[in-house]
């Protein structure tokens, strides 16, 4: 099968196309042919070799964890799916990804693409969709009437977190530049900061979630608007000023991403009842070229939505 690989880390110029073996379904797998994968910042942090220390992997590496597609084979345990279900997933993280024709998914993290969302639509959802989910409930215990800062509401993650946000009746405040906050009101934000002209931290006060999506900067100047005492920053950059956090009286955690099929069934279900739905501000072709432009277009940090690679 056709795969877009890397043979060593390094540049967008690292990715080759080249062929590699299809995989075979183990007893609790199904392969999935793919109709399209994402693009998401591990993808080139990971090709550039800045987590080779946590990902100590042979090459070629088939990056990419997003599949959404139709599924060609099951293994011989695998009593819940079908050949010919639509089904997407975020699946384990190891170096046979989703930048290929079919990839192996362990069944428990499938979930069912509703018949009303595209391929596209769904390939967008499950490492940023079950990020913000994880962030906001699994880990941030957001409740109904809380106040909560995304930040970089207009990125990948920060268009699910906003949705996931207000559907638990949360009060939503996000950061953008002033180009993309209609966009953000319509997702259900209740106020939208402009980072360039405005500073966060001068207007807001008693938060309390912050939802960091960025680092430096701007996850210390968070920990001052936090409510003192019940006040939580979640991150997903890094591990967390912990010091800082205790200087303000508040708590710090820095997450990183758990495959979930049922929380991802949890979404399709909220995106089948048009409570939740995927921007995709992206598009580009299974092809060497395709991926080396969908690289390019992540790392300048302002895509807006989703950058989708269709097959």
């Amino acid at each position: 099968m056709k795969a877009v690989v890397i043979n060593q880390y390094g540049s967008k110029d690292a990715l080759v196309e080249q062929e590699v073996d299809k995989p075979r379904a183990e007893a609790n797998q199904v392969v999935v042919k793919l109709e399209a994968t994402s693009i998401n910042p591990i993808d080139w942090k990971l090709r550039e070799g800045y987590l080779k220390q946590m990902f100590d992997w042979e090459f070629p590496i088939i990056l990419g964890w997003d599949a959404a597609g139709v599924i060609s084979e099951i293994g011989s345990n695998v009593s819940k799916w079908n050949v010919g279900d639509r089904v997407f997933s975020r699946p384990e993280t190891t170096r046979f990804g989703t930048y290929a024709e079919y990839t192996a998914v362990d069944e428990h993290l499938l979930a069912k693409i509703p018949d009303s969302i595209s391929y596209e639509e769904a390939a967008a959802v499950p490492l940023a969709g079950l990020t913000a989910w994880q962030a906001l409930f699994t880990h941030g215990h957001l409740k109904e009437g809380e106040t909560v800062l995304i930040h970089a509401g207009a990125g990948g993650v920060g268009m699910y977190a906003i949705q996931l946000a207000k559907y638990a009746s949360a009060h939503v405040v996000t950061t953008a530049s002033e180009k993309n906050h209609e966009l953000l009101y319509s997702l259900g934000a209740d106020q939208v900061i402009d980072y360039k002209k405005e500073k966060f931290e001068e207007i807001l006060k008693e938060i309390d979630l912050v939802f960091d999506t960025m680092g430096g900067v701007v996850a210390e100047n968070s920990y001052k608007v936090l409510k003192p005492n019940t006040g939580r920053l979640i991150t997903i950059v890094g591990e967390p000023n912990h010091d800082m956090a205790k200087s303000h009286h508040v708590s710090a955690k820095g997450i990183w991403l758990q495959p979930d099929g049922d929380q991802l069934q949890k979404i399709a279900d909220l995106m089948e009842d048009k409570k939740m739905k995927s921007i995709v501000g992206a598009t580009f072709p299974f092809s060497r070229q395709g991926i080396y432009d969908a690289h390019a277009l992540s790392e300048t940090h302002h895509a807006v939505g989703k950058i989708v690679i269709t097959f």
